[in-house]
């Protein structure tokens, strides 16, 4: 358990380190774009409401209080199911990633009353219009990694 622990504290402090140096210290907050390796890497600010890609956005407090209680309700049942089983190592550090990010994204809803995304990448003459953070990649990282690396436990 203490890799899942570890893994969750690691993303949350990354997240949150990011998020203060970027959108605070550099000013993205008031610049609400930065051009860091044009097309690839540009900081664009956006305060998201809802979940990935804005989705189920609100402007009232009903919608943020709500995504807080799902984010909670959902750290603490991978929480659980990784306490009542052996699970390997790697499956252990996808749980943290998932908390640890979940945990990154509800600090900023009660702080900010939405997340603080910045990263965005494009390519090949894509033009992506979405930002994201380093807790939604710990998400969706930990997300696939609990996909791909549980099941049939046999080894701790």
């Amino acid at each position: 358990m203490r890799a899942l622990w570890l893994t969750a504290g690691v993303v949350f402090a990354l997240d949150q380190i990011s998020k203060l140096y970027v959108v605070w210290g550099l000013g993205l907050a008031d610049a609400l774009r930065m051009d860091i390796w044009p097309p690839y890497l540009t900081f664009r600010m956006a305060w998201n409401r809802g979940v990935n890609f804005g989705l189920l956005s609100s402007d009232g407090d009903l919608g943020r209080w709500v995504l807080i209680g799902v984010s909670l309700a959902i750290s603490a049942a991978v929480l659980i199911w990784m306490l009542r089983g052996r699970h390997r190592g790697v499956a252990l550090i996808a749980a943290g990633c998932l908390i640890g990010g979940a945990l990154g994204n509800v600090v900023d809803r009660l702080v900010y009353g939405a997340v603080a995304d910045f990263l965005n990448m494009s390519c090949c003459g894509i033009d992506n219009p979405y930002a994201f953070n380093v807790a939604d990649i710990a998400i969706f990282a930990g997300a696939l990694g609990l996909v791909a690396f549980t099941g049939d436990e046999k080894t701790p």
